[in-house]
């Protein structure tokens, strides 16, 4: 027994991946997306029955995400400092506060002030959960990325599902059939919680005693480090704004230029979508293989090519071109959490909101930049400025390899 206690101590990384819980993990992550995606999937019923225009629609988007993503960083330094397990439930019950509010709102500036508490909740949700993930990953961090990412971004893909078959008929109060889902939520969260709440107790990696001893040998955070992170931050935040003017826009794009209805439009966005969710899961294990830097480079250059020619294609090619680029573009989505966490593993909350959570929410400042333009000029120049923006992967090549990365961390031991 004692022998095992000293092995936990010594070396946490070296454990079994424990896949229950990251399987755990990656069910909630998809149960808190999906009451994300219920925001973007009343778009267009918002912008009928209450006559929203642009601009608000991506004034909405602004607060979902500025909340949801910027507070991460905070939640997740605070959470380094003192990790929290049953903070994972309660993120869960203030996004049901907010998903009931949401759902009865009756104007414009109600509706901001509910997505606020969706926002809120998935702030505290994310850092614990990267959290989780990483202490679960035992040797498997790229994998077990995957599949914590792999639940989230399936939650996102429903979006257009949500709003084909649920709220086209039921309209704005079908969102309350939601609260089912935060209520199962914050059921397998209590059960994770239970196990982080041990592995601490056991003298795993986020224990008071090991906190204590990795604040003390700290050492300055390598100039290359600090380069390196912001260069991260920079390309994830242009990936964002790609994803968040597909997600929001393209919608309307697809019935103005091509004519389709809400229903039949939103198919084309879960493909987008379902793809993307496809790339993360396989992008960890290829990551692990053939290098974090290498796929972040590929995930963005590699579809930069389909994403200028995609508002000019015909409509017939538009699944197949929108289906590999959703597959490229976020095969980097758990990628770059690792590389982020490998840059600085003593501050894994921090750097898991700062990359999930705060370059992201950069992406909700493209959302309102976005609307802006299109009530501006049109919807289709806004693609067209989409298009580009997967150009700025070049710049990956600026980022330390892997080799390097591990190099850089060792001297900061």
């Amino acid at each position: 027994m004692s022998s095992t206690s000293n092995i936990k101590a010594s070396a946490p990384n070296q454990l079994p991946t424990a896949y229950g819980i990251l399987f755990a993990m990656s069910g909630s992550h998809l149960l808190n997306d999906s009451i994300q995606s219920v925001v973007p999937a009343m778009n267009p019923i918002f912008e009928q029955t209450l006559n929203l225009t642009f601009a608000q629609i991506g004034w909405i988007a602004f607060v979902l995400n500025m909340t949801a993503s910027v507070m991460q960083p905070v939640f997740g330094y605070f959470a380094d400092k003192r990790p929290t397990p049953f903070l994972l439930p309660i993120g869960m019950f203030m996004s049901m506060i907010g998903l009931i509010g949401f759902a009865l709102s009756p104007n414009f500036y109600i509706i901001l002030v509910s997505v606020f508490f969706i926002g809120i909740g998935s702030a505290v949700f994310h850092p614990e959960g990267s959290r989780v993930a990483y202490m679960a990953a035992g040797p498997k961090r790229g994998l077990a990325q995957s599949i914590y990412q792999v639940g989230g971004n399936f939650g996102q893909s429903l979006a257009p599902v949500f709003t084909a078959f649920i709220f086209v008929s039921l309209g704005q109060r079908g969102a309350l059939l939601f609260t089912l889902v935060t209520m199962t939520g914050i059921i397998i969260l209590l059960y994770v919680s239970k196990w982080y709440k041990g592995q601490m107790q056991d003298g795993m990696m986020f224990s008071p005693k090991n906190r204590v001893k990795t604040q003390q040998s700290a050492a300055p955070v390598h100039t290359k480090i600090k380069i390196a992170m912001g260069l991260l931050v920079f390309l994830v935040f242009a990936r964002s704004f790609y994803v968040a003017g597909i997600n929001n826009f393209y919608q309307f794009y697809l019935m103005e230029d091509y004519g389709l209805t809400v229903r039949h439009a939103q198919l084309y966005l879960f493909i987008f979508m379902f793809a993307g969710v496809l790339g993360t899961f396989f992008g960890g294990p290829l990551a692990d293989r053939f290098g974090r830097r290498n796929l972040i480079f590929l995930s963005m250059a590699g579809a930069a090519p389909l994403t200028i020619i995609l508002p000019f294609v015909p409509l017939s090619l538009i699944i197949p071109i929108f289906f590999v680029i959703g597959f490229i573009i976020l095969s980097s989505f758990s990628v770059a959490v690792v590389y982020a966490q490998e840059l600085l593993p003593s501050k894994v909350g921090m750097v898991s909101g700062l990359i999930v959570g705060l370059a992201f929410g950069m992406g909700a400042v493209g959302a309102v930049l976005l609307g802006t333009l299109a009530d501006m000029y049109s919807i289709r120049s806004v693609m067209i400025l989409c298009g580009l923006l997967p150009l700025v992967g070049i710049l990956t090549w600026l980022l330390p390899s892997d080799e390097k990365v591990r190099e850089l961390t060792s001297t900061n031991k």
